[in-house]
């Protein structure tokens, strides 16, 4: 954490005291034409840029990185910008709340809304993956399914619901994480079972001491292991 005195303070910072860290991806066009209407509008930019300092009257951008490109643009001398502390978590937020970042939400723990609101923002994105899913039965899917205890995304591909390997399942990672809760010894759900590997099953009938699954197949185990 920072130890500098400026966090949280509204500052007029000389461009040249800035680093603009990872920059916009905003289009050539867009930086420009509101440069141009910047100085028009007397050269103030009323909607800070925020920097977190690195040293003594040295700073970097870590949100709204587009209006620190339109100054520059602008050949502004100095920039309106508040200073945030250090802190991955503020970086992340900053670049959230910025627009310069999607927010993710825990799958883990997520409500049938959150489900299907995430859902729904990336069907509706330009060029989509998603296009052709079916968002009710895409929810009700991934919601009635035990991801609590999912390692990964990739069950989701093993739900029927439309969502497969690549492009589909890499549009879930840009809303979506996990978190998994430890997995209980015993295990009868099928639902549960099925979620897991053969070499997972197996190791779960060898806990339990139960006899002849090692020649079975994942059907068979997950039949052995829910009785």
């Amino acid at each position: 954490m920072s130890t500098f005195t400026d966090i949280g303070n509204l500052m007029y910072l000389y461009l040249d005291e800035i680093d603009p860290g990872e920059g916009t991806d905003a289009a050539e066009f867009l930086v420009k034409a509101t440069a141009q209407q910047l100085k028009d509008a007397g050269g103030r930019n009323w909607v800070p840029t925020i920097v977190k300092e690195t040293s003594k009257d040295r700073y970097e951008v870590v949100g709204n990185a587009f209006i620190y490109a339109v100054a520059e643009a602008a050949g502004l001398e100095r920039v309106w910008c508040i200073v945030a502390d250090d802190s991955e978590a503020t970086a992340a937020i900053t670049k959230t709340l910025s627009r310069e970042a999607i927010p993710q939400i825990n799958l883990s723990k997520a409500s049938r809304d959150d489900i299907q609101a995430a859902l729904q923002y990336l069907i509706e994105q330009p060029g989509s993956g998603l296009t052709g899913i079916k968002l009710p039965v895409a929810t009700n899917r991934i919601d009635e399914a035990p991801r609590q205890y999912w390692k990964t995304l990739d069950p989701i591909t093993n739900l029927k619901c439309g969502i497969t390997k690549g492009k589909k399942l890499n549009a879930l990672k840009q809303v979506f994480y996990v978190t998994p809760q430890p997995m209980p010894d015993v295990i009868k759900d099928p639902t549960v079972l099925q979620t897991l590997t053969a070499q997972e099953l197996k190791k779960m009938a060898k806990k339990r001491e139960l006899s002849g699954y090692n020649k079975l197949k994942k059907s068979d185990l997950v039949e052995l292991l829910s009785q």
